[in-house]
């Protein structure tokens, strides 16, 4: 398969999945310039160009009980190859324990590599956990009898979301970072201009909600580019001692640039790394920090 037709069979199969979750939260484009970029390959029949790979979330609803409905979510990351070489599968839920999650996404992998390389597989990979997917799941979940939800005894999950956006400036949009991440008790810290960042952290629902309303707002480019999800064996203390980050702020650095609108990265880096955090730096921006 030549990498044209590897892009086009890309193109092709997220255009399938787009019909099939046509719901608002249930394909979720992380990278909206990666699919920029592959359409452009396509249309310009040339793959020279492309700097990012396509970054997408499935979010699907599973029947664990007859009385519990949890989300599973699949994030897909396409290398540049797929589907000569298998896609980069990580199925999270917050009824799974970190073993559980582990031995789901070995067998999900196993069965890939069996029956799907080289062939688009997402579909499969979907329909795979559809049928498989509960059995992972501890048999003594119950629905919280106040919420609804579900979440496994003794066992929390603490997401840290790093948020990418090619400016932050508008007055607005930085007071709905700040007053939702209050409203649902998350901490982190946000920082404004161009390039902005945003990083919140707290239970995974929490940080799901923020980034579905951040990413609905108006924005030239914005993108998880990092997440980190931590299952957690223990009540909320446990939470607490895995933050990085005390409460949620907004960040000022020395400002710079014709129109004073960039930040001093050296403060940034400098901040990063007096909250144990400072390897995420070159993973935003593509560079060491110093």
């Amino acid at each position: 398969m030549t990498e044209m037709e590897e892009a086009e069979a890309q193109l092709s199969e997220l255009d399938l999945l787009v019909s099939m979750f046509p719901g608002e939260n249930e394909l979720v484009v992380n990278d909206q310039l990666a699919l920029a970029e592959l359409k452009d390959c396509i249309e310009k029949r040339t793959t020279e160009g492309r700097s990012s790979k396509v970054y997408f979330t499935l979010n699907m609803n599973l029947d664990i009980s007859k009385e519990a409905t949890v989300v599973f979510s699949l994030a897909c990351i396409l290398p540049f190859k797929y589907p000569t070489v298998l896609p980069e599968i990580t199925v999270r839920s917050v009824v799974l324990s970190r073993s559980q999650q582990t031995q789901l996404n070995s067998d999900l992998t196993s069965y890939l590599q069996t029956n799907c390389l080289g062939d688009v597989c997402i579909l499969n990979a979907t329909e795979w956990v559809r049928e498989h997917g509960s059995g992972y799941v501890s048999r003594d979940i119950a629905p919280d009898p106040v919420s609804g939800s579900t979440v496994p005894p003794g066992d929390l999950i603490l997401t840290r979301l790093w948020i990418y956006s090619h400016h932050i400036y508008n007055k607005y949009k930085r007071k709905n970072i700040l007053e939702w991440a209050k409203e649902l008790s998350l901490s982190g810290f946000s920082m404004p201009g161009k390039p902005g960042v945003v990083c919140v952290e707290g239970p995974q629902s929490a940080c799901e909600e923020f980034w579905s309303r951040l990413r609905k707002l108006n924005w030239k480019r914005i993108l998880v580019r990092h997440r980190e999800d931590i299952p957690l064996d223990g009540a909320n203390a446990e939470m607490e001692r895995q933050r990085k980050f005390s409460t949620f702020e907004e960040k000022v650095f020395s400002v710079n640039g014709a129109r004073g609108n960039h930040m001093d990265f050296g403060q940034l880096y400098q901040f990063l790394n007096a909250n144990r955090c400072g390897e995420v730096f070159q993973m935003l921006f593509g560079v060491e920090g110093q």
